[in-house]
């Protein structure tokens, strides 16, 4: 379905977008210097830089899976996408209905960008019935989780941003119900209210763009003709035995270890990965050399990295070891589903390209385990999150503030 991985060489960029933004202000600000505009003319004006705006979208999404799907761009090209498709469905809906079924060749300028900037909230109404299904089935699964797993905090990630999903829409429709007071009152009050839905709706956009990526990723088959397989650690029971998570991601690298070995003839050799824990009784790289014996992978086809203790030194260590084996070559790496994502993005941060391969889990634990790989993408990329919800606050500030100084 999607091209290979990391067959260009080139980063694709959106720049284009910012200068086409930049020329449609500039055909707005025209705009505003007249009382009224003809519809057709607006529609198409805006429905041309929508278009070419998603097509550019599109078209560096794609682009980014064959430079480096294992990147929060890919995330936002994702989410963006969303976005530009919903704003663009959504006024050319409003103001076609304004223009077919009210007949009138001409509208106040108002009239338009009081679409353009509520155009968010409009959203957040059409999606709640999702967001409420979306929400219920996060809390059953977490319900379930903390049956299972016990009451932590890691635990009720899904329950939380369940509550603030749902929260925000109250919250919304509470805020934006009736307003009264003075020009300057009522203008701040929509100036927020607007703000508000268009951060709720970025990150909806971004969860969605997240869950997306996610899936690519997971569901990626990786040609058969890697060098070396990475097993992530993710902790022992207490005789020292892989936990079914662990042995779950042993047993993926296995399948393809072997998978290879049928289609090609040539064994790619194994390397588990993880130090030892306070309360563990010996390295998790340790357990699962024992684990991969067992099940017939001769000794010389394994080789460990047993310092780890994080993901990122999953990649870091391992990186170094094949280094001083000769180098890296072709690299896969094998974790638990929901972590594919995440585990990709930390191997290029240590300038390893190499593809991921998922082992399933439970079913109550995927969603609340996506959850937290989403807050761990956002807490990694806060100067991006700050200047993203910068320039929307600014658009809306000044968006309003036209609005109301023409209204």
């Amino acid at each position: 379905m999607f091209h290979r991985f990391y067959t260009l060489d080139k980063k694709p960029t959106v720049w284009n977008i910012a200068f086409l933004t930049v020329a449609m202000l500039i055909g707005m600000a025209v705009i505003l210097t007249r009382p009224t505009i003809s519809v057709p003319w607006f529609l198409a004006v805006y429905v041309v830089f929508h278009l070419a705006a998603l097509g550019m979208l599109i078209r560096a999404f794609f682009r980014q899976l064959r430079y480096d799907p294992y990147s929060y761009n890919t995330i936002y090209y994702a989410g963006f996408t969303i976005l530009m498709l919903v704003y663009l469905l959504q006024v050319v809906f409003l103001v076609s209905r304004s223009y077919f079924w009210t007949y009138e060749p001409e509208v106040q300028i108002t009239n338009l960008i009081g679409l353009l900037i509520s155009s968010a909230k409009a959203f957040m109404i059409f999606t709640a019935p999702f967001v409420l299904l979306f929400s219920l089935a996060l809390c059953i699964s977490n319900i379930a989780l903390i049956r299972h797993e016990g009451r932590r905090f890691v635990n009720i990630l899904g329950i939380i941003l369940s509550v603030l999903m749902v929260g925000g829409i109250v919250f919304l429709w509470k805020a934006d119900y009736y307003v009264s007071g003075s020009h300057f009152y009522v203008m701040v009050r929509d100036m927020l209210t607007n703000l508000f839905a268009s951060v709720y709706l970025y990150f909806e956009c971004m969860v969605i763009g997240t869950i997306i990526a996610m899936i690519i990723v997971t569901t990626y088959k990786p040609d058969k003709n890697k060098d070396h397989i990475l097993i992530l650690g993710c902790g022992l029971k207490k005789d020292g035995t892989p936990t079914p998570l662990l042995k779950g991601r042993a047993d993926r690298a296995l399948k393809f270890y072997r998978e290879q070995i049928d289609e090609s003839g040539r064994a790619p050799v194994l390397v588990p990965s993880g130090g030892q824990g306070p309360d563990e009784v010996c390295a998790e790289s340790e357990s699962m050399a024992r684990y991969l014996m067992e099940q017939g992978v001769p000794e010389e086809h394994i080789l460990q990295e047993d310092r780890s203790v994080s993901t990122y030194e999953n990649m870091r260590n391992s990186r170094d070891l094949l280094r001083e084996r000769g180098g890296e070559g072709n690299v896969a790496f094998s974790t638990t589903n929901y972590h594919v994502f995440r585990s990709g993005l930390m191997a290029r941060r240590v300038g390893m390209n190499a593809v991921g391969m998922g082992s399933r889990t439970k079913w109550y634990f995927w969603p609340n385990a996506a959850v937290r790989e989403f807050v761990g993408l956002l807490t990694d990329h806060r100067v991006k999150q700050a200047l993203v919800l910068c320039g929307m606050i600014v658009f809306y500030v000044v968006t309003v503030f036209l609005y109301y100084h023409f209204l």
